[in-house]
C-alpha cells in the first residue's frame, strides 16, 4: 500500500468544503478541530464531522491537544465517525496517546505532532506508542515554543531528529509542517527541501499545493524505470553481486530501487 504524502487541512467547521477537499487529490484530508477553529465553534464542529458522508478511509481528524478542554468530547467524535487516523498536536507523553487510541478505537492510525521542545524530547517514546506509524512536524509552534525563527536554517536539527528517529523506529518517515504562502513555487521549494531531508509528505493548508507537493514526493519516470531494471537484474542474476551499466549492484543499491518502487506503488 502507498504510504500518504499529501495531507490537506480544511476547518472542521466549514462542512461545504469537506467533499471538495477530498477532491483535491490529496492523499488525505484533514478535518481540523484545533487551530483551525474558533473556541465557540468547536461544538458544531464536532457535530458537523459527526454528520458527514465521508470517505472516512481518507479522512484524519485532528483534535484539540490533550491538555485541552474538548480533548475527551474530539475523541469521542473520531470514534463515532470511524476516521482513518487521529492527529494529535502538541504531543508530549505516550500516556496521552494511549487514551486517544482507547477512546478512538484500537483500530485508529495516531500521528502524533510534534510541535514543542517537550515533544522533540520524548520522540522516542511517542514513536514506539501503539497505533503510531508516524510522526508529524508543527514548525511554527515548534519555533514558538522555543522562541526561535521559523526559516529552515533555525529548525534543521528537529528536523534531521524527526527522520533519524524515525528510521530508526522502524516508522515511516514523518510528515513535514505547512507552507503558509500559497504560491506553487514556495511550496514546491519547501517539499524539495522536506523530501532531501527524507522526509515522506507533508501538510497543506489549501487545494493548490496539492499537486506541486505530490509530484516533488513522487518518483519520476526515469527513476522508476531505473529502479524496475536493478530489481530485474538482481532476480535475474546470481546470490552474489551483478552489475548493471557498469555499476555494482549491492543491498544498498537494491534496498534504494524498491523504497522507489514501493512510494510510485508499483512493481
Amino acid at each position: 500500500m502507498r504510504v500518504p504524502v499529501t495531507y490537506l487541512f480544511v476547518p472542521a467547521d466549514r462542512p461545504e468544503r469537506f467533499a471538495k477537499a477530498l477532491a483535491s487529490g490529496a492523499d488525505r484530508v484533514i478535518l481540523d478541530l484545533e487551530d483551525a477553529v474558533r473556541p465557540e465553534a468547536k461544538a458544531a464542529a464536532r457535530d458537523a464531522i459527526r454528520a458527514a458522508d465521508l470517505d472516512w478511509t481518507r479522512v484524519v481528524v485532528r483534535v484539540n491537544p490533550a491538555s485541552s478542554a474538548h480533548w475527551e468530547e474530539d475523541l469521542d467524535t473520531v470514534a463515532a465517525c470511524g476516521a482513518a487516523a487521529v492527529m494529535v498536536p502538541k504531543a508530549e507523553r505516550a500516556a496521552d496517546l494511549a487514551e486517544a487510541r482507547e477512546r478512538a478505537g484500537d483500530g485508529a492510525v495516531l500521528l502524533p505532532q510534534v510541535e514543542t521542545a517537550r515533544g522533540l524530547e520524548a520522540v522516542d517514546e511517542l514513536l514506539t506508542a501503539p497505533g503510531v506509524n508516524r510522526l508529524v512536524f508543527g514548525h511554527l509552534d515548534f519555533a514558538l515554543d522555543l522562541g526561535a525563527a521559523t526559516d529552515w536554517e533555525a529548525l534543521l536539527l528537529a528536523r534531521q531528529l524527526l527522520v533519524w528517529r524515525s528510521r530508526l523506529a522502524g516508522r515511516d518517515a514523518p510528515v513535514d509542517s505547512v507552507t503558509p504562502e500559497l504560491d506553487e513555487d514556495a511550496v514546491r521549494s519547501d517539499a524539495k527541501r522536506a523530501a532531501r531531508l527524507g522526509f515522506g509528505g507533508k501538510l497543506l493548508i489549501h487545494p493548490r499545493q496539492v499537486a506541486p507537493t505530490a509530484a516533488v514526493f513522487s518518483p519520476g519516470e526515469d527513476d522508476v524505470l531505473w529502479a524496475r531494471r536493478v530489481i530485474a537484474a538482481v532476480d535475474g542474476g546470481s546470490r552474489g553481486a551483478v552489475a548493471l551499466d557498469g555499476r555494482m549492484i549491492d543491498k544498498p543499491v537494491e534496498d534504494a530501487a524498491r523504497r522507489i518502487l514501493a512510494r510510485a506503488n508499483t512493481e
